[in-house]
């Protein structure tokens, strides 16, 4: 019975306050600017506004606080959506300018073709997919093998973009890849000439500088002068195969030491850069008696 009358009387407040402020406000509207409910408004609003404004300047330090914590919020998501766009970005450049590295490469690997006429060899591109870590075991290992039609001692030529050569032979192969020794390698001797008709002799690596290539046991009537071309000698003769075909760069002279005696020597550098291959040309048919 007591929640009952509880309630009956505040439904009975809440009536008379509903329909007091319908009175108010239709009285409000009624009268002029210059009634008395106008009046009252103006005397209030007089003297709560000072209590509003001061309010309102002690609340503004704790505003501003979460505004500013709200936009360093806003600020640090957008921060970090613009560095994932940027590394996006980043990566498709780095995609875009590997394409286009490898796209010159390939081309250029297909250029020897032409420039050292080796198509007649079956020449097969393969991927370097591994280089020899030391200077002085002077090995790459690709990516083709026995079932590409690569075997043992079968030549490799490049080009790096500049020069383009022999860069060493088939030395081992599996099934699917195969190692190269390159001529820089203390094992590689290739029987060699001068391009413009010098003489014949031995290329192997200097002892104690793979680097530098020599040409030895010439004669002291073959001459050699600087920048010359030192290509591949090849045979014809059955009875004396060579590993490479002959007419294949090797390098260029840089040096000649004892010239025009039985003694000289004959430096020449590499025409390819072996440090930094990512494709080479495994010659895989025998032509005339030369190749493998």
């Amino acid at each position: 019975m007591h929640d009952r009358k509880t309630i009956r009387r505040r439904r009975a407040v809440l009536g008379l306050l509903v329909a007091s402020s319908l009175v108010l406000l239709t009285a409000w509207f009624g009268e002029s600017a210059g009634g008395g409910l106008h009046s009252i408004q103006r005397g209030v609003g007089e003297v709560f506004s000072p209590i509003q404004e001061g309010a309102s300047r002690s609340l503004k330090p704790a505003r501003d606080l979460f505004g500013w914590i709200g936009d360093t919020i806003d600020a640090k998501g957008e921060n970090e959506e613009l560095k994932r766009e940027r590394d996006a970005l980043a990566e498709q450049v780095a995609a875009a300018q590997n394409a286009v590295r490898e796209n010159r490469e390939l081309k250029a690997q297909l250029g020897l073709d032409t420039n050292l006429g080796i198509s007649d060899y079956d020449p097969e591109t393969a991927r370097v997919v591994g280089q020899s870590p030391t200077l002085w075991f002077a090995t790459l290992k690709i990516n083709k093998g026995r079932s590409d039609g690569i075997g043992l001692d079968m030549p490799v030529v490049a080009s790096d973009g500049d020069g383009a050569g022999l860069v060493g032979r088939i030395s081992s192969v599996t099934g699917g890849s195969a190692f190269v020794t390159l001529i820089t390698d203390s094992s590689m001797k290739v029987s060699a000439r001068g391009a413009r008709g010098g003489g014949a002799g031995v290329v192997e690596p200097e002892v104690g500088n793979p680097r530098d290539l020599v040409l030895q046991d010439t004669k002291g009537t073959d001459r050699f002068e600087r920048g010359d071309l030192i290509v591949t000698a090849g045979t014809t003769n059955p009875r004396l195969p060579s590993l490479f075909p002959s007419g294949i760069p090797i390098g260029h002279v840089t040096r000649v030491e004892d010239p025009e005696t039985d003694a000289q020597e004959v430096h020449l550098e590499p025409d390819v850069d072996l440090r930094g291959l990512e494709f080479v040309r495994v010659l895989t048919k025998r032509v005339d008696g030369e190749g493998t």
